[in-house]
């Protein structure tokens, strides 16, 4: 369908691809991923003809079609609708129904068969372009990734940047290009919508190519990895986490094969200098040395994964109580956003607030930092020391501090040594920590402002949405500063292998309240897939995405095996819960009988507290266990 042969394309003398190749069949799911700027977007652009290379040439086939999803499409606005935007999609079909509103007023007045023939042939051509379903197409689609029906006719300039990256999106979907083309379409996306594109990706006719840093998104559909690196178009059948495996493979043999070849090297350059002045040896020092001229060298692997190196260091642990929301209400105007709800933070909890966009979830972290004004109380904990971290931060960083200059204004005593290891975490090597902030792009400056919030010695982060923008390198580098955290944070995120890698808790905001699971994401969806009854939000009908067609079964009794062994999992991992907190309320109840304890009003007053929220949590896992155990026996007599 579509041919990329010996492609070359250089900016400013620095090469971005050397004599590149890929073949793209019609029905290919390709994740297209590497290194940030390493020319994954300009490969894009290059395809749609945007850009132009310097060598080599792209072709395609007569009825290939391409649409392109990118960055730049935010700044389109209009006032017309965004159902009509996203209708623009069906233009022949909308010009047709303007030709047919026009003749049906003529028709008011003038009867004549000629318009009426023209008028039969206009509707048989609307029919023939499905325009009789093209509104209800785009209606199902623009709800489908996220905005309700009140929206479909608001002006598309009253929406954020977000949003009208959604209808961009929603009118290239309705477009069907033979070729899909998406940049970073997560970045705009709640974890519902994402779930949906999903869906509609996985049935889409055509070929598609996603630039994505969402792992899980490409495992859901993509069936083709194709890597950018070394100037090359490197590809592996499979989704990403087969990637992950098959790159290892082939890394090892290349590391085995250089290691070899550089062994023979070495012992034939000994034997050339051994024997370099030996006339009798002249012939066969000759014949080595031409054979190493002539030779193919196998390139070393290079590692480009980074590992973090270093520890976060608090000037002091803040007190067990982090934050405290008692019977909050936040409500603007008429939204109302939360009400009378409540909600405890405490030392070393990793909380990951997810749920759909519109929810409150950004609302509510202004809220935990102090800077949301909210009716209710908020109670901070003793010796609390707070960063936070949001896409606005990027904004914050000085535009003419070069990056090492900028991390040293951070307010640390860690040394210049200390924060270029740290900038060289973050991919920022050798004189790159000298570059100004004004020349970085988007995902350069997130990485600053990231790794000015983790040196700021807070012990209590606040995290907006900290994957956007990220590499995967780049991704892993956060997840294992978070791993390594010993502090508390919140962090906001639809990134599911971020939040599953990072989280020890979930909360989600559920009928205008604050929801907590207290486990992995992981066990949080088995828990609302298998035992949560659903909300009354759930319950509302909503329309759905395209059915998915699944490409492979696994056994029956594989299937059941496998629920049988997680269901297990979970309720072992609850009675362990349940456990160790029994232990820690007999601990409360030995110490409550301490005369210094009883004998004190206020010092009692606040285990009382501790005891009867420890207590209220026992109580609901073991309706958990219960639920579990119920499952659990449900499954075995299957």
């Amino acid at each position: 369908m579509l041919s990329i042969n010996n492609l070359s394309y250089y900016i400013g003398g620095r090469a971005l691809y050397e004599n590149a190749s890929l073949h793209i069949r019609p029905r290919d799911k390709i994740g297209l991923i590497g290194l940030n700027g390493k020319g994954k977007s300009t490969l894009l652009k290059l395809i749609m003809g945007s850009l132009t290379p310097d060598n080599g040439d792209i072709s395609k086939s007569n009825e290939c079609t391409v649409g392109f999803l990118n960055q730049d499409l935010l700044s389109y606005l209009t006032d017309d609708s965004i159902l009509s935007v996203a209708m623009e999609a069906f233009s022949e079909a909308v010009e047709t129904q303007k030709k047919i509103e026009k003749i049906l007023k003529q028709l008011e007045t003038d009867y004549s068969d000629k318009l009426v023939e023209k008028l039969t042939k206009l509707q048989e051509k609307f029919e023939r372009l499905e325009g009789y379903s093209m509104q209800a197409k785009a209606e199902e689609i623009l709800e489908g990734i996220g905005f309700t029906t009140s929206d479909l006719h608001r002006p598309l300039r009253e929406f954020s940047g977000g949003w009208r990256m959604r209808v961009m999106l929603a009118k290239l979907l309705l477009e069907k290009p033979s070729l899909l083309m998406l940049d970073e379409p997560t970045n705009h996306l709640d974890l519902p919508s994402i779930e949906w594109v999903e869906n509609y990706l996985r049935n889409y006719e055509g070929a598609v190519i996603i630039v994505s840093h969402d792992r899980q998104f490409l495992n859901n559909t993509i069936d083709r990895i194709v890597e950018v690196t070394r100037q090359q178009l490197i590809s592996y059948e499979g989704n990403y986490d087969y990637y992950l495996e098959e790159k290892e493979q082939r890394e090892e043999i290349q590391k085995n094969a250089f290691e070899n070849q550089q062994q023979m090297i070495r012992q034939t350059e000994r034997f050339i200098e051994r024997f370099r002045a030996k006339a009798t040896k002249a012939r066969q020092v000759q014949s080595r040395v031409k054979a190493l001229e002539r030779m193919d060298r196998v390139e070393d692997v290079i590692d480009e994964n980074a590992a973090v190196n270093f520890r976060f260091r608090f000037k002091q642990k803040s007190g067990r109580h982090v934050i405290r929301l008692e019977n909050i209400s936040k409500s603007y105007g008429d939204l109302h956003i939360l009400r009378n709800t409540s909600a405890h933070i405490e030392r070393g909890d990793k909380i990951a607030l997810i749920g759909a966009n519109g929810k409150g979830k950004s609302t509510l972290l202004r809220i935990i930092s102090g800077s949301e004004p909210v009716k209710g109380k908020r109670e901070e904990g003793y010796n609390l020391i707070q960063g936070f971290y949001a896409q606005h931060q990027l904004e914050a960083l000085h535009v003419n501090n070069e990056i090492l200059e900028e991390l040293k204004q951070a307010g640390t005593d860690k040394s210049e040594l200390e924060l270029r290891q740290i900038l060289g975490c973050f991919l920022f090597t050798e004189d790159e920590v000298f570059k100004k902030i004004k020349v970085l792009s988007g995902g350069e400056k997130s990485r600053v402002a990231l790794a000015k919030t983790l040196i700021s010695e807070a012990n209590f982060l606040l995290l907006d949405e900290p994957t956007n923008h990220l590499d995967f390198i780049s991704e892993n580098i956060l997840i294992q500063a978070l791993q390594q955290y010993e502090g508390t944070f919140v962090v906001v995120s639809h990134n599911r292998h971020f939040i599953s890698e990072v989280a020890n808790k979930i909360w989600y905001i559920e009928d205008r309240e604050i929801k907590e699971y207290p486990g992995t994401y992981k066990e949080f969806l088995y828990w609302r897939t298998h035992i949560q009854p659903p909300s009354e939000e759930e319950m509302t009908p909503e329309k759905e995405a395209p059915e998915v067609k699944p490409e492979s079964k696994k056994p029956r009794r594989d299937q059941d095996e496998a629920a049988l062994k997680k269901a297990r999992s979970i309720l072992d991992g609850i009675e362990t819960e349940i456990l160790e907190l029994e232990t820690e309320k007999e601990s409360l109840e030995a110490h409550m009988a301490k005369p210094e304890i009883y004998g004190n009003p206020d010092k009692l007053a606040e285990i009382n507290l501790d005891y009867e929220k420890l207590s209220n949590k026992i109580e609901e896992l073991t309706k958990r266990w219960e639920s579990a155990a119920e499952e659990v026996e449900r499954l075995k007599d299957n």
